[in-house]
Order: structure tokens, then sequence, then C-alpha cells
């Protein structure tokens, strides 16, 4: 007999169902993606059509002047002097930041201090990293015045040709100082990064490595650095993008100056629009980071990729 309990679904109903399910996990995910046209694409894309205009913003009549603002800013003597500031600020921050952030890693992660210490140390080294921009550059403002505590300290050393040191107004040593800031304010990022990377890392390795006989060198060379690997390109490539668009630090320090010595893409860019009100050359200036920074995100997610 038939079961008169079992009902039939009807076609209509499945294809209903079928195009619920397909389509609700979307309707979670749609205000990000509406807050994300709203915020992120939208602008990007109107950044990219400013920079193939002139007279945007200010005037309503815009003229189209294609690629008349990029020959502008890459022949711009101003704008190769930020290129040149922004990769020797760049750099330097980023290859310290690896060498001090290894280094205190591993200093954290050592047997031979005590769970107390290295709390104590912790708590010290990751300090930097809790400061806001505004607190580190008045910070080190006061410290590197004519009349600061650096000065005070090299003179009581009777370090020679350290009178009044203006650190922050000389032109050859402002960027030197300001990317020093950065570094202090940054390493901590790759300290905890790499500690927690350490953690991770098997005993038995360095075991089975001191049976065949390496020294603390070669351990070093040939587990820790492979182990570390993939956290170390991830940190160095996001390193290489914060620092690149690094702009309230330089800004609240030294503003660019004196004159160029110290002006990076990102205070460039800020100039262009607020000072000259240039607002096309600022926009083909941002594109132009925007490519740096995009081929660095595409190398990255290509070795994330390779590494899975």
């Amino acid at each position: 007999m038939p079961n008169n309990n079992l009902t039939v679904v009807p076609r209509k109903h499945k294809r209903w169902r079928g195009f619920k399910n397909s389509v609700e996990p979307y309707l979670y995910i749609l205000p990000t993606i509406i807050l994300l046209l709203a915020l992120l694409i939208i602008p990007i894309f109107m950044v990219i059509r400013y920079s193939f205009f002139d007279n945007v913003i200010i005037k309503k009549d815009s003229v189209f002047v294609g690629l008349s603002n990029y020959i502008t800013v890459l022949t711009d003597n101003d704008f190769l002097t930020a290129i040149k500031n922004t990769m020797i600020f760049v750099c330097a921050s980023v290859v310290v930041h690896l060498i001090l952030g290894m280094l205190f890693a591993m200093l954290l992660n050592t047997a031979y201090l005590s769970k107390k210490a290295k709390s104590v140390f912790r708590v010290i080294y990751v300090l930097p990293w809790m400061f806001t921009a505004s607190v580190i550059a008045i910070l080190w403002k006061l410290m590197l015045d004519p009349n600061g505590i650096v000065n005070y300290i090299l003179q009581i050393f009777h370090v020679p040709n350290t009178g009044h040191i203006a650190w922050l107004s000389s032109m050859t040593l402002a960027l030197g100082v300001v990317t020093v800031i950065n570094i202090w304010a940054g390493y901590p990022f790759y300290m905890i990064s790499i500690l927690a990377g350490l953690q991770g890392i098997s005993p038995d390795l360095y075991e089975a490595s001191a049976l065949d006989g390496a020294n603390a060198l070669q351990a070093f060379f040939k587990v820790t650095i492979p182990q570390l690997k993939p956290i170390l390109i991830s940190l160095i490539m996001l390193d290489f993008v914060w620092t690149i668009q690094q702009f309230a630090l330089i800004w609240m320090t030294t503003a660019g100056g004196p004159i160029n010595a110290t002006e990076t893409l990102s205070v460039y860019i800020y100039k262009q629009a607020f000072s000259s009100y240039q607002f096309s050359l600022a926009s083909t200036s941002a594109v132009i980071v925007l490519i740096i920074c995009t081929v660095i995100a595409i190398f990255f997610v290509r070795h994330q990729k390779a590494s899975d």
C-alpha cells in the first residue's frame, strides 16, 4: 500500500530552495561588499580617473589630458627626490626591523631567561608598538631637540662635535633620524611574529641537527631560517607596503623638511593635494604608489600559494 505520509515537494519549490541556498551566503557578506565598494573600490577608481584629467575637484569642467600628468610627475625633480628618500627609508627600515625582530625574538625564546624575566622584557620591547604616531613624534622631537636629552647624554660622555645638534633640522641627518624613529616604532611587530614562529618549531629538529654535528650557527641557518621562511617573507612584504605608505610619523616630525630632505612619496602626495591643490598630480602620484604596492601584493599572494 502507498505511504500517505510522504509529501511530494513541487519542482518549483525545489528550484526556489536551491536558488535560496545558493544566494543566502552572499547575503551575509553583502554589507561588507557594500562597504568595500563605497570606501575602497569606488575611491580607487575615482583617483585613477582623476590622474587622466586636469582641473579636477576644484573646477567643475575637468579636461582630459591622457598621460600628461604621468609625464609631469615622473619628470618632476621633487618626485624623484621623494622616490630616493622613500627607497632609503623603506629599505633601511625593513632590513633593520628584520634584524632587531629576529634578535629580540631569539632572546625572548632562549632557555637561559626565567619566565618572569621574559615577561618583563616582553613588556619593555613591545612598548614602542603600543604608542600612536603622534605620541612617538612628540616624544622623539623632545628628545632630539638641540637642548634635549640626546645632546645632553652625548655631552656627558664628551662625544666630539656634538654640541646643540638640530637632529631633525639637518639636511644630512634628518632622513637617517626619521628612519631610526620608524625602526624603533616598528620592530616589535617583527619580534612578536618571529617569536610565535620560533615557539612553533619542534625541538626534535634541533636535536637531530645536533646529532648530525651542527653547531648553533649551522642550526640557525639550516633549521631556524627554513622553518621561519614563510613568516619572514610575509613580514617583509607587509612591512614594505606599510612603510612605503608611512605619512603620520614623517609629517609630525619633519613635515618632509628641511627643504625636501625627508620628503617621501606619501608626503609628496599630501603636499601636491593640500598645499599646492594639484589634485590631478596628487592622484597620479597615488596611482604610481598603488601600482608599486599592487606588484608587491601579487608577489606576496603567489608566494603564499606556492608555500601551500
